[in-house]
């Protein structure tokens, strides 16, 4: 068994919001394999992005990624997944294929944010640097603040 990744407090508010958007994969895998509509599906993943996603995403651009620079490779790669994100996300088209497509997405950035850009950002940063940076309040929306819970067997 891989031992827990080392979150410096910092980023771990971050950490915590990738682990509410793992979930949302798994939502929509869960419904998808339950045969729930893609519209259904689709409309939570909407919300989602609203209410906790889209904060993330410009969070992280305004005041993570910059740690690094614009052009560090990985600043790089983690913007044009935050684009091709969104773009499935606003897609006019939803169904079985694009939210399969959103669902790899998601676990794919995540898995990468939190394994090599906030592990290469930790690694550049001392402690002291990092705890002088000032992230604004990650959202306090519950993710599972949803009437619809297609996600669960009934």
């Amino acid at each position: 068994m891989t031992e827990p990744l080392k979150r410096h407090p910092t980023l771990q508010p971050l950490s915590r919001e990738h682990h509410h958007g793992l979930l949302l994969a798994w939502k929509i895998r869960t419904g998808q394999q339950n045969n729930v509509s893609s519209d259904r599906i689709g409309t939570y993943v909407l919300w989602f992005w609203n209410n906790l996603l889209h904060e993330h995403f410009d969070i992280e651009e305004k005041f993570v990624f910059p740690l690094l620079g614009d052009q560090h490779e990985l600043v790089v790669r983690a913007k044009e997944e935050h684009k091709r994100i969104e773009s499935l996300i606003k897609s006019e088209v939803v169904d079985h294929t694009s939210l399969s497509a959103l669902e790899t997405e998601l676990v794919s950035h995540i898995r990468f944010e939190e394994r090599e850009l906030f592990m290469r950002i930790q690694d550049k940063l001392s402690s002291e640097d990092l705890e002088a940076i000032q992230l604004p309040a990650v959202n306090d929306v519950n993710p599972d603040a949803w009437d619809d819970n297609f996600w669960q067997k009934k």
